[in-house]
């Protein structure tokens, strides 16, 4: 089991990354809210990971923080959700954004990411309720504090790596398009934060 990886980030394009290693560069697939955490290429990054073994890939994940990792683990337990698909809703909301969807019954929230319909997100807010009474806590008792910044490098066409990100995330290339185009203006300048844009339109949280 890989459960923490630490080298120098030699690529980041969503949401793959390339951590190098001693001379190996290993690929982790990270969410939307680590990706906008993440340093400036070649920079030394560190990451909790979660290693899976499938028949036809091993696939490794990675997390700023270790709540969203633990999020992604209970996740993946539930019924009918994978990895991709706990990826996605983690690419949407934080753990502490979870947990408050959860406290809520906010089901419109999980149905606006994509591959989630109201079964899965009935499903989800039964299964995990009982599971995040602890994060429901700790994320009352950070309200206030103050979210940690990263500078991130700008892609040369932003518009298109967004869209193509969010293609990536399950959405329809039209949906992708329409999100992005009604949340950019002149101030956005990376596709990370037109990403993050596009994402908490779709998401209430």
């Amino acid at each position: 089991m890989i459960g923490r990886i630490r080298g120098r980030l030699v690529h980041k394009q969503a949401p793959a990354i390339l951590v190098e290693v001693g001379g190996v560069g290993y690929e982790l697939q990270v969410p939307m809210t680590t990706l906008f955490q993440l340093p400036e290429l070649d920079s030394e990054v560190s990451l909790l990971t979660h290693f899976v073994v499938r028949e036809d890939a091993q696939l490794l994940y990675g997390f700023i923080d270790d709540r969203d990792r633990s999020l992604f683990r209970q996740l993946i337990k539930v019924s009918g959700v994978g990895p991709k698909l706990a990826l996605t809703i983690l690419s949407g909301m934080d753990a502490q954004s979870f947990a408050h969807c959860v406290q809520r019954d906010d089901i419109s929230s999980l149905t606006a990411l994509p591959g989630v319909g109201k079964k899965t997100a009935e499903r989800l807010l039964i299964e995990m309720r009982d599971k995040l009474k602890e994060w429901l806590v700790r994320a009352q008792d950070e309200q206030g504090e103050e979210s940690r910044g990263a500078s991130l490098a700008p892609f040369t066409d932003i518009v298109a790596d967004a869209e193509g990100a969010l293609i990536t995330l399950g959405y329809k290339p039209q949906e992708a398009s329409r999100m992005v185009s009604v949340v950019n203006d002149d101030s956005v300048v990376s596709s990370e934060e037109l990403i993050r844009r596009a994402l908490k339109s779709m998401v209430k949280v």
